[in-house]
């Protein structure tokens, strides 16, 4: 793999890390004169996942056209007492299987410099946040799902105001390698902290926060013109969103109530009506050692809220509405993955119950054992369409009529799982999971019906010595439905503290017999982590946090570098 640093497609990167290095450089030395203090961290970090493709038939890779494909990114920064200051290089011009065409490129899409004062602080560049639960806006970068919606712009963050925490900020969205320049973003949020003001309630251990949220869209206008009419739709130039909510937390128990509201944003995503946009959520939790309990709802309807409103895809996004079903990490477990319903909308209910049973007890035995519940539901709403538009359509009408508080009749997603931590001995221990899901995949994928499955997982890790550990999984998923029953099987050896050998095997026993296949060597020495792979993946969803994207089956070599200093 080594020649592959010496491949065309790395031509230009070591320019742009000079540069790079160069700009952060340039800012060290302003800090450095600006102050008398000269205590400053430089930091960074090299992500580098590489791929060298190969055509399988069976598994309908598809033709491949290039032997070497790249993610990769180099941040660097520093931290003083007066400035932070960071810029990231980006190396995606021919990324890895499931990217969109327009993620591809490479240059320095972030950097930023951000000045602390007494009491409160001032950013210029790129920039992320989020308010409250991100209902109305949400700035992040997931690598994995290539999404980077930072904010070029300005943010003034204050919080020298005892128990209030304010901020307002505003700018251009990124989308790939561009930024929504026919849209401005501006916000602002404001948290109080009234705990703060009392002593009697920091004595008895209640906290009490409220906050409020707005933000502005100002996007141009466009010629959208009805399908087989002259209709040309009236868009609002700015949409409002605001966002209230309210946390308390009185000893072990705790409450969060959120609302948001947006004003009319037809959209690609919402077919061009005029309905005005919400979301509520409620959660109420208890926690206390060994046992914990946690329940909450959510209702959103036309909540997509992008910079551009034409935009397709997972990209520009100003918010995120959270998805309440459990994020699983076992294969079989995550293999039907749910993405939230932001523009149809959505009734999401999830409870979960932890317990720990006590040592020498009957069901903990010498060790204890812990057991957690976890139940999602996730509905439609109740919906009345209104009359359609002369083309037939919904575009330019109000779309429909909800009664708030009915529940659809139509199943999203459900699962219903219960796990079981147990500790056999000094050296083995045990986890066991239960689970039964229900998947829509009419809603998710847009085809398929109703999936429902029942998946069983048996994980043990047996520790020969402080160096040596064996860990094993088992799973199986049986449905009737798409490919029918799945196997799973994986062993891994860590060999402490450098190396940790892999194998795994994902096999469809129910109609296609198709192995998918995996074998990897991990290697750690201090800060840096280099995985060296080969093997095949199933085409599939990967998602997080409710937003999911489309990757192809694919096979190859691959190698991952990560570094921190």
């Amino acid at each position: 793999m080594i020649p592959l640093m010496f491949h065309p497609i790395y031509k230009g990167v070591m320019k742009k890390i000079r540069l790079a290095a160069l700009l952060v450089v340039g800012a060290l030395a302003v800090n450095v004169f600006a102050q008398e203090d000269k205590n400053v961290v430089f930091h960074g970090s090299v992500q580098s996942d590489i791929m060298a493709p190969q055509q399988d038939d069976d598994i309908k890779t598809g033709v491949v056209d290039d032997w070497a494909l790249t993610n990769t990114y180099i941040d660097l920064g520093l931290r003083s007492k007066w400035i932070d200051a960071g810029t990231r290089l980006e190396f995606t011009k021919h990324s890895l299987p499931g990217f969109e065409e327009d993620f591809r490129g490479n240059g320095i899409p972030h950097l930023f410099i951000k000045g602390k004062f007494k009491g409160f602080d001032v950013t210029l560049g790129d920039l992320y946040d989020q308010f409250g639960s991100g209902f109305i806006f949400r700035a992040y970068e997931e690598r994995s799902l290539g999404i980077d919606n930072a904010i070029r712009g300005a943010r003034i963050n204050v919080t020298g105001v005892k128990g209030v925490q304010f901020k307002v900020l505003g700018g251009l969205q990124r989308r790939y390698w561009e930024w929504s320049k026919n849209s401005m973003i501006a916000g602002a949020d404001l948290e109080i902290n009234v705990d703060q003001f009392s002593q009697r309630m920091r004595d008895r251990g209640v906290s009490w926060m409220i906050a409020g949220s707005y933000v502005l869209k100002n996007e141009k206008d466009e010629d959208i013109v009805l399908s087989g009419t002259n209709y040309r739709l009236n868009l609002p130039k700015n949409v409002h969103a605001f966002d209230g909510r309210t946390s308390l937390r009185v000893g072990d128990y705790s409450f969060l109530a959120e609302y948001a509201w947006k004003s009319q944003d037809p959209s690609f995503d919402n077919g061009y009506i005029y309905r005005h946009g919400q979301a509520l959520m409620l959660s109420a939790s208890y926690s206390k050692r060994g046992v914990s309990a946690l329940i909450q709802a959510k209702r959103s309807e036309d909540m997509s809220f992008r910079s551009q409103r034409s935009m397709t895809g997972i990209s520009a996004f100003l918010n995120n509405m959270p998805a309440f079903a459990y994020q699983h990490t076992y294969a079989l477990a995550a293999l039907y993955p749910y993405a939230t319903q932001a523009a149809d909308g959505e009734w999401a209910f999830q409870g979960e119950f932890g317990y720990n049973f006590k040592r020498n007890t009957i069901l903990g035995g010498k060790y204890g054992t812990k057991m957690k519940l976890n139940v999602s539901h996730i509905r439609s709403l109740d919906k009345t369409p209104v009359e359609v538009a002369a083309n037939g359509t919904t575009y330019g009408t109000d779309g429909y009529t909800t009664r708030f508080f009915k529940v659809g009749k139509e199943t999203y997603y459900q699962d219903i799982n219960v796990q079981l931590e147990k500790k056999l001995n000094r050296n083995i221990k045990l986890n066991l999971m239960y689970m039964n899901q229900c998947y829509n995949m009419d809603v998710v994928e847009g085809h398929g019906g109703m999936v429902r499955s029942n998946i069983g997982v048996a994980e043990g890790k047996f520790q020969f010595n402080k160096k040596l550990t064996l860990r094993a999984e088992a799973q199986y998923l049986a449905t009737r439905q798409d490919e029918g029953d799945w196997c799973y099987g994986l062993l891994e050896l860590s060999v402490l503290p450098y190396f940790m050998f892999t194998l795994s095997d994902m096999w469809n026993c129910g109609e296609t017999n198709l192995h998918y296949y995996m074998g990897s060597v991990t290697f750690n020495y201090k800060s840096h982590r280099l995985m060296a792979g080969y093997g095949r993946t199933r085409a599939g969803y990967n998602c997080s946090g409710g937003v999911c994207r489309y990757v192809p089956a694919s096979k190859g070599f691959q190698l991952s570098y990560n570094l921190n200093f």
